[in-house]
């Protein structure tokens, strides 16, 4: 009974304020019909008619079989590798007394800002068949013979390197914050209890970053059984579903077996998911002081070191190496066949058939970016401040953009919004039908399937500024909040006077993110674009299916400037004092 009107008292206080429960009907609206529902609806496909005669025959068919177990594969041993790059890098630039930590800090940030798939092709160019090293400098070819594929880069190999690669500045980022808030007292206290630096290693550092392990390692596990371009490029034999998924749209146009297979990748996506949730709901890391005081020791020891220095460092090298390639292949007219200097390729991105998709791109990038940023924020100001019935209801379905696979949400709005949605009213002999959600793809789509690819932006960047949102307003006293309502504020002038500037880098956190994202995404929307509307991840997958690799490459340059510059303007306009702004700017 007690918790029954507590809930209606909360219930009473949020709907008091018109311009709050306004603001919460948008957000659930926003959560239901742009997520829930074509999740909802490709489920249902999925399990219905033909759909589930499908799921019943790829169970049972020896070759679905396989490609479920690669999948399942490259997504663990891309969570490992991944993680424990990025891990290493972080070690390394907090724990580690070596040089040159900002340049590797910054060298760890560039794979966020490039597409999915242009590590892919550049790696194709020094280490495929015909590659670069592999054929023109040490002539690897048949290191282990000629019936072992000769230093074959495609398959699951390639594909580890090329995703752990793409996706460990996740790991890096997130492992990095923690080792700094790690209080060195508790180094302090370990040394002079007698432990060695290994022993603090073993039993006070890793204990403390297990929940981050474990986030990091679950985020590239759905990250990686995700993608979509990196396999389409690089997988050779080695089918994963989302390629099996892609063929089934654009080559045997079968919705309900591409449904049928979205269900089948959903199942992993969405129990990593639950079980990261779980973790972080019950994990409990916590430091005495709860302030770090004082700087972190450094590892001083020469062999460990420049061990771990060379390591990085190395790394480092592989990674300016595969984005020189980038850069020089598209100035080249056959990056090592014919390296004559030209310019064609960046005429055909900028005055040809490129134009188009770069303008596209763009701005359906700068109309999702604000709304995704201010989104995310309103979503976390609800979810931390206001207290009210199916709050943690509404954290979860947020998150559900950026945790299920991009190609499930891309297969659910074809099916939602590939037809419009009515709702008819028998009323005499002319029924009134009243359009509930227009079409948004297809032939006549709305905007050319443009106000689609927007949809899919915002609900792939809404749960980063969400996270940061909660996050930073943990941090701040609501008795800040409290004052500036005691004073005659309502909660539509606190949140924009009060609550929005102070959590200020999260917001631009949340639109370099959202920007960059929306750039460089490709799963989710590969099947909404229409001959209306380009995109340029779409464009590069297109050119280098087809073997135009300095296109490609022109494309993948001007897209890096274009975020590039792009993070510049925001964090000039929204603030560049921001904790979010130092973070990308350098390392320690």
């Amino acid at each position: 009974m007690f918790h029954l009107r507590r809930t209606l008292k909360d219930f009473r206080r949020t709907f008091g304020d018109p311009v709050l429960a306004v603001g919460l009907i948008i957000a659930v609206l926003f959560v239901v019909i742009t997520i829930l529902l074509p999740i909802f609806s490709m489920v249902s496909a999925g399990l219905s008619g033909e759909g589930l005669t499908n799921l019943q025959r790829f169970i049972g068919d020896p070759v679905y079989l396989t490609i479920i177990r690669n999948t399942i594969v490259m997504g663990l041993t891309v969570a490992v590798a991944g993680t424990l790059l990025g891990f290493l890098f972080a070690y390394v630039q907090v724990k580690v007394k070596v040089p040159f930590k900002r340049f590797m800090h910054v060298i760890a940030l560039i794979p966020i800002i490039s597409p999915p798939f242009a590590l892919a092709s550049a790696i194709i160019i020094l280490f495929g068949r015909n590659g670069l090293v592999t054929k023109g400098i040490f002539d690897t070819r048949c290191l282990w013979g000629e019936g072992r594929g000769c230093n074959d880069i495609y398959g699951l190999d390639g594909l580890t390197l090329v995703l752990s690669l793409s996706l460990f500045t996740v790991a890096y980022m997130n492992l990095k914050g923690m080792l700094e808030a790690l209080d060195p007292a508790l180094d302090e206290a370990a040394t002079n209890l007698g432990g060695s630096k290994w022993h603090i290693f073993r039993t006070v550092t890793v204990p403390m970053l297990v929940p981050g392990l474990a986030g990091s390692f679950l985020l590239l596990f759905v990250e990686a059984i995700a993608d979509l371009g990196n396999p389409l490029v690089l997988g050779g034999n080695y089918e994963v579903l989302a390629t099996r998924i892609y063929i089934s749209i654009v080559g045997l146009f079968d919705t309900n077996a591409s449904a049928a297979l979205s269900v089948i990748l959903l199942i992993p996506s969405l129990t990593v998911f639950l079980v990261q949730r779980y973790w972080i709901s019950r994990a409990s890391v916590v430091s005495v002081t709860g302030k770090p005081t004082g700087k972190p020791q450094q590892i001083e020891h020469p062999v460990v070191r420049w061990t771990l220095f060379a390591v990085v460092m190395a790394v480092c090298v592989l990674i300016v190496a595969i984005y020189g390639t980038i850069f020089v292949g598209a100035f080249t007219e056959v990056l090592g066949v014919n390296n004559t200097f030209t310019l064609s390729h960046f005429d055909f991105v900028i005055n040809g058939y490129g134009a188009e998709a770069m303008t596209d791109t763009t701005l359906l990038s700068v109309v999702a970016t604000p709304i995704a940023g201010l989104m995310g924020i309103f979503i976390a100001f609800l979810v931390v401040r206001k207290p009210f019935p199916g709050r943690g209801a509404l954290d979860f379905a947020t998150m559900l953009g950026i945790a299920l696979p991009g190609t499930i949400l891309g297969i659910g709005y074809l099916i939602v919004f590939n037809n419009p949605i009515e709702l008819t009213i028998p009323i005499g002999e002319t029924p009134l039908v009243i359009p509930l959600i227009p079409k948004l793809t297809g032939g006549r789509a709305l905007l050319g399937g443009a106000l689609a690819i927007i949809l899919v932006y915002i609900v792939r960047s809404v749960p980063a500024a969400l996270r940061s949102g909660v996050s930073l307003l943990s941090q701040i006293d609501p008795a800040i909040e409290e004052a500036s309502t005691s004073l005659g504020a309502n909660n539509a002038q606190t949140f924009r006077r009060i609550t929005l500037p102070l959590i200020r880098p999260a917001f631009l956190s949340g639109l370099m993110y959202a920007f960059a994202r929306s750039m460089t995404t490709i799963s989710a929307i590969v099947f909404l674009t229409t001959p209306q509307t380009k995109i340029m991840t779409a464009q590069i997958l297109n050119e280098v299916e087809n073997g135009r690799f300095g296109n490609a490459f022109a494309y993948c340059v001007i897209l890096i400037l274009i975020v590039i510059f792009t993070i510049g303007v925001l964090t000039y306009v929204v603030g560049g004092s921001s904790a979010a702004t130092r973070g990308l700017q350098g390392g320690r």
